[in-house]
C-alpha cells in the first residue's frame, strides 16, 4: 500500500511540474502515474548498474543530472509524456526542491533501507 501512495504522490508532483515547467508536459494523471513507475524503474536500474553514488535519488550535482537524464529518457517509453532537455533539467530541479519539503522516501525508510535487505537469522 505504501508503494501505491508513493507512486500517486509522484504522479501528482509530475502533474504539478508539467503545469509549472516549460518544455515539460504530461497529458493525463494516468500518464503521470505510468511515468512515475517508469522513472522509478529506470532509477532503480541506473542505481543497480552504477551503484548508489550514481543514483537519481542522490543529492548533489550527479543526482541532479542523472535525474534529468532519467526524466528525459522516460518520454521515449511513456506516450503522452513529453520533455525537452531544458525541461528535464528544470523538472529535475523543481522535483528536487519539492522533495526537500515532501520527501517520497520517509526517514524511516532511509534508516531501515539496509535492514530491509538483510536476512534475519
Amino acid at each position: 500500500m505504501r508503494h501505491i501512495v508513493r507512486f500517486i504522490v509522484a504522479a501528482v508532483v509530475l502533474m504539478f511540474v508539467g503545469f509549472l515547467v516549460p518544455g515539460f508536459s504530461v497529458s493525463s494523471f494516468w500518464t503521470a502515474l505510468l511515468a512515475a513507475v517508469v522513472i522509478a524503474l529506470i532509477g532503480w536500474a541506473v542505481e543497480a548498474i552504477f551503484g548508489e553514488r550514481i543514483s537519481p535519488y542522490n543529492r548533489g550535482i550527479i543526482g541532479f543530472l542523472v535525474s534529468a537524464v532519467v526524466i528525459y529518457l522516460t518520454q521515449f517509453i511513456v506516450s503522452g509524456f513529453r520533455v525537452t532537455i531544458l525541461g528535464a533539467l528544470l523538472a529535475s530541479l523543481v522535483i528536487g526542491i519539492i522533495d526537500l519539503f515532501i520527501p517520497i522516501k520517509t526517514h524511516m525508510d532511509l534508516r531501515n533501507g539496509d535492514a530491509g535487505n538483510k536476512q534475519e537469522t
